[in-house]
């Protein structure tokens, strides 16, 4: 009998404890809400009040051509020559998003260099060296330091056309009417004499691609003969 009324008993006191619990965590939002008032809503956004948008950049409205020719520089303007100034924005605005695809090739195998500026409004927005007479095939290279910012400085191929689009634009050069229209890779399609050709420049980075590539294998096949060689002495030490 006494066992029961101290079991209720107990059951009493955890019941009057977790009232009094419930109390104490529902007097705060007592405090907070009095009576007869309602809480104040969270303040809304206004539609006037959006994030603005990142700046989209500068369209580009011309190009200048700079080097060593009568009067050192062409501008080409959109409003003016609009066919020539996309053939000469295609020949660099890939430029700014590739990966270097070539090595500096040896000085004397560059030919005459043209800088070629992308203008938006008379703003320098991008600029590159161009070497349309390159042994191999034309040539292109990327500063480091560009108008907007730093970027890999880095060695591409040129396009095919780009002698053309040069000579179109006033710089002069010889006339090249076989070259093939479009595509990216210096020497293909052109009349390049064998002489012309520098094995070393052309075929580097392949050389250099097998070079890490016989580098990894080797790493790993010292790593499973160690590993064989482990194997091999433990088990012989356990026999």
């Amino acid at each position: 009998m006494a066992r029961v009324r101290f079991r209720r008993l107990m059951v009493a006191a955890g019941a009057l404890a977790a009232a009094v619990a419930l109390g104490a965590g529902l007097a705060p939002a007592a405090q907070a809400a009095p009576s007869g008032r309602v809480p104040a809503a969270s303040p809304v956004l206004r539609e006037d009040s959006t994030v603005a948008a990142p700046k989209a950049p500068a369209k580009a409205t011309a190009v200048q051509i700079s080097g060593k020719f009568p009067g050192g520089k062409i501008v080409v303007q959109q409003t003016e020559r609009p066919e020539l100034f996309q053939r000469l924005l295609s020949e660099v605005g890939w430029l700014s998003s590739t990966q270097p695809t070539t090595t500096r090739p040896k000085a004397d195998k560059l030919g005459a260099k043209f800088t070629v500026t992308v203008l938006a409004k008379d703003k320098s927005t991008q600029v590159y060296d161009l070497y349309p007479l390159a042994a191999g095939g034309p040539r292109a290279y990327r500063p480091a330091k560009q108008p907007t910012g730093k970027k890999t400085p880095g060695w591409f191929y040129g396009r095919l056309t780009m002698s053309e689009s040069l000579r179109l634009s006033g710089v002069p050069l010889k006339e090249k009417p076989d070259v093939v229209s479009g595509g990216i890779g210096g020497g293909v399609g052109e009349d390049v004499g064998r002489e012309e050709l520098d094995p070393l420049a052309v075929g580097e980075d392949v050389l250099s691609q097998m070079r890490q590539l016989f580098l990894i294998n080797g790493a790993v096949l010292v790593i499973v003969l160690a590993g064989l060689a482990g194997v091999a002495y433990l088990i012989r030490r356990r026999v």
